[in-house]
């Protein structure tokens, strides 16, 4: 009777390099995993749950609406002040959460890089799923505002996963630097709340882009700007007309962001396992 035959392992010099992409196809299942085990235990053991993903968004309306709304009178044209700031919230809380789960995701993740191979750019991917899922229960008060004023959106909200998916690609691009930088240098853990912060009042989040005619080509160049009027122009009617160049700049700064970062990334790859 012959011998079972047994399967052989071929372990070749740089294969892992050449099938990097491929083996990210292959991995897609551990992909899913890694997004639902993050999104299972993003309120786990809390009291409230779910509902910290609105707590945040309302308060920071509520102060929004109370400093720059009835203190500064900043102006909203035909919209509710708090409507333009909530239509603003919505691409800043998906891109900052987005943007520190990315980066955060190597570090939380470390017991998984030490062990097994597989591509470690699944990790700042499935970071994503947590940011998309209090995206959706955000968008949910966001229309329960739009009904309590009639203020509905038109045909323009189908555009709108095409403004999610480009505040998603800054996020990732961001992160990727982030989190390659992070386990090297840990103070990156810090210096993300900061930015984050810094960034939340220089996006127009709390004001309409409109109001800096003169600056608005060189305020373009943050990202999250087109990010931010396309959101508004999906769903506040057109009332926030697009301004194509900030939109091709936005779009520019976006890809260059992504494309760095997958560089830096991938060419760090190789010693994350070293930098545990």
């Amino acid at each position: 009777m012959p011998a079972p035959t047994v399967p052989e392992l071929v372990i070749e010099a740089g294969r892992t390099e050449r099938h990097y992409w491929r083996d990210l196809w292959r991995y897609r299942e551990l992909l899913g995993f890694l997004a639902w085990r993050d999104i299972a235990v993003r309120y786990k053991q809390t009291v409230l749950g779910a509902a910290w993903a609105l707590i945040q968004p309302a308060v920071t309306l509520a102060i929004f609406t109370f400093i720059f709304g009835h203190l500064a009178k900043m102006p909203s044209g035909p919209v509710p002040y708090p409507l333009l700031v909530m239509a603003g919230l919505l691409p800043w809380q998906l891109f900052s959460n987005a943007l520190t789960g990315a980066s955060n995701s190597l570090v939380s993740n470390s017991n998984l890089i030490a062990k097994i191979y597989f591509p470690r750019l699944l990790m700042p991917l499935a970071a994503l799923s947590v940011a998309l899922v209090d995206f959706g229960i955000v968008l949910g008060l966001y229309f329960v505002l739009a009904c309590w004023w009639h203020f509905l959106p038109d045909w323009r909200l189908l555009f709108l996963p095409v403004c999610a998916l480009l505040g998603l690609l800054a996020a990732l691009g961001a992160g990727l630097w982030f989190t390659a930088l992070s386990l090297r240098f840990r103070d990156f853990r810090f210096i993300i709340p900061f930015l984050l912060q810094l960034g939340l009042f220089l996006s127009p989040v709390g004001f309409s882009s409109q109001n800096l005619p003169n600056w608005r080509l060189l305020y373009s160049f943050n990202p999250m700007v087109a990010v931010i009027d396309g959101f508004r122009w999906c769903l506040l009617g057109g009332t926030q007309p697009l301004y194509w160049p900030e939109l091709g700049i936005g779009l520019a700064v976006t890809l260059l962001l992504l494309g760095t970062g997958l560089w830096y990334f991938r060419r760090t790859e190789r010693g994350f396992a070293d930098l545990i």
